[in-house]
């Protein structure tokens, strides 16, 4: 259930509905997360020559031509990128691994958001679309918010029709491995939570969310890679219409995946989450397909558990496992 709003959002709307991962491999990208999401395979397409599209790296024409794909889902599209081999941002942030790259919101028109926001960012990328009507700018938002933000203009009608034509592949349709299709958070590692907490909520327009402390680790009974820990983080939650953005900040001395990644990647999306009908179970069957357990535990009331998955190696990021317990 997303927020209130109480103020206009910095970038005219707080609808986060999109979120991109870069890619080496996009045919075999496309295939992992076909089935994660129980969708058909999608047919990865080239973007248009510079003449149609327009790129501008950080200012500068550059004849980039990226491989992109997409998913639908019940919340937010997914958005797979293969850069190109010449000078692009997302050739750039590939070079760092492939993994979490940006979240989008569309906007009425690109040039009177940039010149009515509050706070000023540089371009990092532009360009057109084609053949459809519209455009894109990505600002460089990473030391403030952890990541890239995409602007979109639509030119005419948006649709829900898949952007991505498929490649007739259904072996996964309607089967997503988690039972669900449906990613409910992202989440960002950051050194100060309360900071980030007040950029975020100020971006989105919303009331600042509360910050709440580790609980009793008599409660939560985590484990870290199968050691007890006390995981000491603080820790809070903002929602939008589509997906929850949960913001934590671990404690340095106290052994958690938060804090490992943290020290390891600094400030950046650490996982997606997905709320299924049994953690164990879905723990499981990734562990049985090579996918290990991080960390696990009880929430901080004790009324539902976790589990962070290994899933690095094929999607990227971490996926972490909801589970409320039925009263």
């Amino acid at each position: 259930m997303s927020q209130p709003l109480v103020k206009k959002p910095l970038l005219g709307t707080n609808d986060i509905n999109q979120v991109c991962f870069v890619v080496k491999d996009i045919e075999k990208a496309s295939v992992s997360w076909a089935k994660l999401l129980g969708d058909v395979v999608p047919e990865p397409f080239v973007t248009a020559p510079q003449e149609f599209s327009q790129v501008k790296y950080y200012g500068e024409a550059t004849p980039a031509r990226n491989k992109l794909a997409f998913f639908n889902t019940p919340g937010v599209q997914i958005e797979l990128v293969e850069p190109d081999t010449v000078p692009n941002l997302m050739r750039e942030c590939l070079e760092k691994g492939e993994g979490y790259n940006h979240f989008a919101v569309d906007v009425d028109k690109i040039s009177e958001t940039l010149e009515t926001m509050e706070e000023k960012y540089t371009v990092a990328q532009s360009g057109e679309f084609h053949p459809d009507s519209g455009r894109y700018a990505f600002l460089d938002t990473r030391e403030k918010y952890k990541t890239l933000i995409e602007l979109l203009e639509f030119g005419g009608p948006k649709t829900d029709e898949p952007l991505s034509p498929a490649t007739g592949d259904s072996q996964f349709a309607g089967k997503p491995l988690l039972g669900t299709n449906k990613i409910a958070q992202l989440c960002f590692v950051v050194k100060d939570v309360e900071e980030a907490r007040d950029a975020f909520c100020n971006m989105l327009g919303v009331e600042r969310s509360t910050i709440l402390e580790s609980p009793d680790p008599e409660i939560v009974k985590v484990k870290f890679k199968g050691e007890p820990t006390d995981a000491i983080n603080r820790f809070t939650f903002i929602d939008t219409p589509r997906i929850q953005i949960e913001l934590v900040e671990p404690d340095t001395n106290s052994p958690s995946t938060w804090q490992e990644y943290l020290g390891k990647y600094g400030e950046s999306a650490h996982h997606i989450a997905f709320w299924v009908d049994s953690v164990d179970e879905k723990k499981a069957l990734l562990n049985e397909v090579g996918f290990p357990t991080i960390q696990e535990g009880l929430f901080f009331d004790g009324g539902g558990q976790y589990a962070y998955m290994d899933t690095t190696s094929e999607y990227g990021i971490i996926i972490e496992l909801l589970e409320l317990f039925k009263k």
